[in-house]
């Protein structure tokens, strides 16, 4: 295959910067490797690697600052088909590194290329990851506060599969990158190169000396077998088949007629452990066996366990648009932490709104009807309140009937949770 090299815009590093010699190996590697260029992509970074996309005429994707393996990720999934490239420096392997940590771990079948300058030479040759402690930078003191990181030991611990360290000035380089391209996984080829623009100015390094750094590092040339498996995407295809995946939305037919037919806003304010969420689904199924469209919004702490929890519903013979409340029909006022989470819409109901509130809560005054139950004396515990609740309101015909509470209960619960759910219905609706 011919060159791939973009002569309408040829390299245009620094005198004497690796990053041109590693652009020269990359275009034979292709060549050889000869995978067409409409099934090529390379995916670069940001800093002098940036480049290499434009430097090639095969498709090419250029993105932010440490993100280019997330994009050929995507790239990779979408068509396995593509032989995928992805150029970056020191500087965006130290900025993305949970991405490099997350392609090691996956093991799809991406080639990268990581151009080691020790510096970040585009933006002024301050410290990177890998700059040694007792380098000069623009950054002043700072890489001697830090250890530098070890690219190759790194991605071998997260999980790489193939993994080779060179100099970018080995003649080898074009038949390494073959073999990385070759490799049915993730592999990664660490060149360690000059920055003349930057780093040489205040560091001696030449050819001969990144050799010898080389040398005194353990040996990373290829497969590492302690990390061999299966390919991400061919196991991704694997498992996707084997499984029917998720489930898909309930569907309730109308069964029922609901005891009032126009747009109902339903708010259950209560707290941790009692089950609101629970609630909030049970009525939601209930409006549905009615022919009706429902929603619901919930509100609770990330500590689950601990402070208000509030579910906000809507059941309307209309598709429903926007989730928010406008003015309740049905308030639930179960617990003071619920009431206080929305003490403003207390003074929004309307004449002809219920709130059911329990004896030991607290709530503001309001023009709506307020009916005072005292669960205590039902005997029910505080857990099961706004499922009682329900039951309350079904009695009344207030929003569902119990006809309809009656069919959500045995959709939500298994079959022993609802024999339980029927007795405190009963305990509430028959008294």
């Amino acid at each position: 295959m011919d060159s791939l090299l973009n002569t309408n815009r040829p390299p245009v590093f620094c005198p004497g910067c690796t990053h041109e010699r590693i652009t020269r190996g990359l275009d034979t590697a292709l060549q050889t490797f000869d995978t067409p260029a409409d099934k090529t992509v390379i995916v670069s970074d940001i800093g002098c690697s940036g480049l290499f996309d434009t430097f090639f005429n095969v498709h090419a994707l250029h993105g932010l600052h440490g993100r280019a393996l997330t994009y050929a990720t995507g790239l990779k999934l979408a068509d396995p088909g593509l032989n995928v490239i992805v150029t970056m420096g020191d500087g965006g392997l130290g900025i993305g590194g949970a991405h490099l940590l997350a392609a090691c771990r996956k093991n799809l079948d991406l080639t990268l290329i990581i151009l080691n300058n020790f510096n970040f030479g585009m933006t002024g040759g301050q410290f990177s990851v890998t700059t040694p402690a007792d380098a000069r930078v623009g950054s002043g003191f700072l890489n001697q506060a830090e250890v530098p990181m070890d690219i190759c030991e790194v991605v071998k611990s997260a999980g790489a599969t193939w993994i080779n360290r060179c100099s970018g000035h080995d003649a080898a380089l074009p038949g390494i990158l073959v073999d990385a391209m070759g490799h049915k996984g993730f592999s990664v080829v660490e060149t360690l190169g000059m920055c003349t623009g930057r780093y040489t100015k205040q560091n001696r390094l030449t050819p001969k000396s990144i050799d010898e750094m080389i040398d005194a590092q353990p040996e990373m040339n290829g497969r590492i077998e302690s990390n061999a498996r299966p390919e991400y995407g061919e196991q991704y295809k694997k498992f996707s088949q084997e499984n029917a995946g998720a489930p898909g939305a309930a569907t309730i037919e109308k069964q029922f007629e609901a005891p009032q037919k126009e747009r109902q806003e339903i708010i259950i304010l209560g707290s941790a452990g009692m089950r609101i969420v629970t609630a909030g689904d049970i009525f939601c199924y209930a409006g549905m066996s009615a022919g009706m469209h429902a929603s619901m919004k919930n509100d609770y702490n990330i500590t689950v366990l601990r402070g208000q929890s509030v579910s906000e519903l809507i059941l309307s013979p209309e598709k429903i648009g926007y989730a928010g409340l406008e003015s309740p029909k049905i308030v639930l006022a179960l617990s003071d932490e619920g009431v206080q989470r929305r003490i403003k819409i207390f003074d929004k109901l309307e004449a002809d709104a219920f709130v059911l509130v329990e004896k030991s809560v607290t709530i503001p005054d309001t023009r709506a009807q307020v009916v005072t139950v005292d669960f205590k004396s039902y005997k029910v515990p505080r857990s099961d309140w706004a499922l009682a609740s329900l039951g309350l309101i079904a009695a009344r015909n207030k929003g569902l009937s119990m006809e309809m509470l009656l069919f959500a209960v045995k959709k939500r619960f298994k079959p022993a949770v609802y024999e339980k759910a029927l007795e405190t219905i009963k305990k509430v609706s028959e008294k």
